[in-house]
């Protein structure tokens, strides 16, 4: 065995504080910065098995320990403070430490064992499962919050027009192009975001939705495109990955898209393009496989005719467009989207559940909607919550409705006899309503009646519409 005073003076200082440690550890050993032993103590060489006349020094380090890490110390300068390593049919709890000179340069490793038996970590191991559960718990807690919520059966419908956009929205969900689905508030967007990922080939992947609106502007980069350490002052040590990343191999939903600011449109844009991404603060790229769903509820042409929104964007994420029509174009499905939202809403334990007369559904029919499916979901909720009873009557429907609802509509104006005076009439209620299904977007509202833009400004002129 060699004498210690032989070694490196880093290494005999070292060896020297652990003699003076006594039982506090089971054995020592040390390597060069080749990994190769230069010491080995008595006590180790009984807990391997070694006689004392067989000569290890020179010997790498896992010729000897098969499982040894000192190499990765010596490589990589770090210790590893406490580690549990196999040797045989025993295991031992051991520490590993790198050997500096003078000078800061690695010379070798030390390496010593705590105990024989884990038994003595008993704690800290049980301690380490508890939280490994934990944290196996959060993480699919995680994963399910990143699934889909909805499918296609949750948008409630059996009109003409619902059952053209349930065929579109199958179509569209075997393709992989970027979708943008284009409706009024409250029509159900997302839930149809929701169908899209569902019927994909990406379903068992993850679906992340970002809210544009609702993230201030100063942090939509860093939730986008997550954070390098120490990107500024007081930002994390570790990586904060953004839903860019979140979303690999599945679906990011894009809600209110047009409320995104023109800065972040063009990083936006250069992600869709190339497929990657810098987080802030880096300098290193990413790749990512994420199909982007986005959803507004303005009109994008008109946005980019005031330049507020850029056109090379909305042709990227246009490329499968789907209109969401409103409910007033669908007062048929109104019987039955009641119906499926009175069985969310909470009702007394001793009922079964809620019942509506059809004098209320005809009354709800005779509305515009405005705030669409999400308007209708609160006056149901607010006739449910003065009904005594089970029964949600024609009266408590009234109650609930907007007070401009409530008035008997206003008789239809009288039928002109003059063909010319008929015909001008229905152009002018053909104009009034494409504009206001468009969110008054002339270019859009041009596209729904199938004239030009310069057609639609005459009419609109003509009839004093302009």
């Amino acid at each position: 065995m060699t004498n210690k005073r032989a070694l490196p003076k880093p290494v005999a200082t070292v060896l020297d504080a652990f003699d003076s440690l006594g039982d506090s550890f089971k054995g020592a050993i040390t390597v060069d910065a080749e990994a190769r032993i230069t010491w080995i103590d008595e006590r180790y060489r009984d807990l391997l098995g070694i006689p004392a006349d067989v000569d290890l020094v020179g010997q790498p380090v896992e010729n000897t320990i098969p499982h040894s890490l000192l190499r990765r110390v010596v490589e990589t300068g770090r210790p590893i403070l406490i580690d549990i390593m196999a040797f045989d049919d025993k295991q031992f709890v051991v520490c590993r430490l790198p050997l500096r000179n003078e000078q800061g340069e690695i010379e070798g490793a030390v390496g010593f064992v705590f105990y024989e038996e884990i038994d003595y970590l008993a704690p800290i191991l049980e301690k380490f499962e508890t939280m490994q559960r934990q944290l196996s718990r959060a993480q699919a807690a995680l994963n399910r919050e990143r699934q889909t919520k909805y499918s296609l059966s949750s948008f409630v419908g059996a009109s003409e027009a619902v059952r053209e956009l349930k065929t579109m929205v199958r179509r569209y969900a075997l393709r992989d192009g970027a979708a943008l689905i284009l409706g009024e508030t409250g029509t159900g967007k997302e839930l149809l975001a929701h169908a899209i990922h569902q019927q994909s080939d990406r379903a068992d992947g993850p679906f992340v939705a970002v809210n544009v609106a609702a993230i201030p502007e100063p942090l939509l980069e860093a939730e986008f495109f997550g954070v390098a350490p120490g990107a500024f002052t007081g930002a994390d040590r570790k990586p904060r990955k953004g839903k860019f990343e979140l979303a690999h191999g599945g679906t990011l939903f894009l809600d209110e898209i047009g409320d995104m600011p023109a800065a972040l449109q063009a990083k936006l844009l250069r992600a869709l393009q190339e497929g990657e991404f810098e987080p802030l603060g880096s300098n290193t790229v990413k790749k990512v496989d994420v199909r982007i769903i986005a959803a507004t509820s303005q009109p994008l042409e008109q946005k980019i005719e005031d330049k507020s929104f850029r056109a090379d964007l909305y042709y990227r994420i246009a490329v499968l467009a789907i209109h969401v029509p409103p409910l007033r174009e669908r007062l048929d499905d109104i019987g039955l989207i009641a119906e499926a939202l009175l069985e969310t809403i909470p009702r007394p334990r001793d009922q079964r559940g809620w019942l509506i007369t059809p004098e209320a559904l005809e009354q709800l029919t005779h509305y515009s909607w405005p705030g669409n499916v999400r308007e209708l979901r609160n006056v149901l909720e607010r006739a449910a919550a003065m009904a005594p009873s089970e029964i949600i009557d024609l009266g408590l429907i009234t109650k609930a409705l907007p007070p401009g609802a409530r008035e008997p509509a206003a008789p239809a104006p009288p039928i002109a006899d003059n063909l010319a005076e008929r015909l001008a009439s229905a152009e002018r209620s053909a104009l009034i309503e494409a504009l206001n299904a468009e969110g008054g977007s002339k270019t859009a509202a041009a596209q729904r009646l199938g004239v030009s833009r310069s057609q639609l400004y005459e009419k609109l002129k003509r009839h004093s519409l302009d």
